[in-house]
């Protein structure tokens, strides 16, 4: 075997590999975008027979409940980033920073959400929550979106403040700074990425939930993966696809910022 025929072959493999990963990703993307524009796709044709807008404007009529729905998840996705980072940042600080007997423990607290299946859990919860009259409430949903936007939270903010160069925060206090100034001025600003990309991880987990927004929200609250939901089982896959491809644009989004500011000694120090 020549060396040119040696190259090829050791080539071949890592080529199919990618070609497979991108079949994988490509493919069902393709078939989403196929759906959302096709108008006429019947069988045995391959391919749409037409393609148009109509399922467009069907979708974004004010009686289709888009833009509710919309509103919605936006908005239950604001709340959980505030309730999951006012509750992350003080929780990261002093597992970051405190010598706390039951550490890995707590930090496992935090992880467990995400160790069991989900459909038990929000079963449970929803159960609780018929019980406390939040069933069918803003509150309830944004309590349950919480749930596992903790984990992201706790965890990367955890990782943000052990990543904070100490040494500025020591020169601060030796140049009379306090407690808190030194905190504002100096941990917080070094801090803040970690804080950004941790924010983005709970609301595109926040905006992506169905689960828990079916157990304890519905019918009186609908979100994109409710709509999204019923759609499908519906036979609608035109207006499922719509819907499918409203929720990938905040992802892709959010995930090339998160690109840019969750740092390396950031991600090092998660789990730590």
């Amino acid at each position: 075997m020549t060396n040119l025929a040696r190259r090829g072959a050791a080539n071949l493999l890592p080529a199919v590999m990618i070609g497979v990963c991108a079949f994988v990703v490509f493919g069902p993307l393709t078939n989403l975008f196929l759906w959302a524009f096709a108008e006429k796709w019947f069988f045995p044709a391959r391919y749409p027979t037409e393609f148009g807008f109509d399922f467009w404007h069907r979708v974004f009529r004010p009686r289709a409940g888009a833009w509710t729905s919309l509103f919605s998840s936006v908005w239950i996705a604001l709340a959980t980033v505030g309730l999951s980072m006012m509750l992350a940042i003080p929780a990261g600080y002093a597992l970051a920073r405190l010598v706390l007997p039951a550490r890995a423990f707590i930090m496992l607290i935090f992880l467990l959400p995400q160790a069991f299946p989900s459909l038990p859990i929000f079963v449970n919860i929803a159960q609780m929550f018929y019980g406390l009259g939040l069933n069918g409430t803003y509150t309830g949903v944004v309590l349950v979106h919480s749930l596992p936007g903790l984990v992201y939270a706790v965890w990367i903010a955890t990782a943000a403040f052990a990543a904070v160069d100490r040494t500025m925060e020591e020169a601060a206090r030796n140049l009379g700074a306090g407690p808190m100034r030194t905190f504002r001025d100096i941990t917080l600003p070094q801090a803040f990425p970690g804080l950004v990309a941790a924010s983005i991880f709970v609301f595109l987990d926040s905006i992506d939930e169905f689960t828990g927004t079916f157990f304890v929200g519905t019918p009186d609250i609908s979100t994109l993966p409710i709509l999204m939901f019923n759609a499908s089982m519906g036979g609608n896959y035109q207006i499922a696809s719509i819907t499918a491809l409203i929720l990938l644009v905040p992802s892709i989004g959010f995930m090339l910022v998160i690109e840019r500011f969750l740092k390396a000694d950031v991600l090092s120090r998660i789990g730590r």
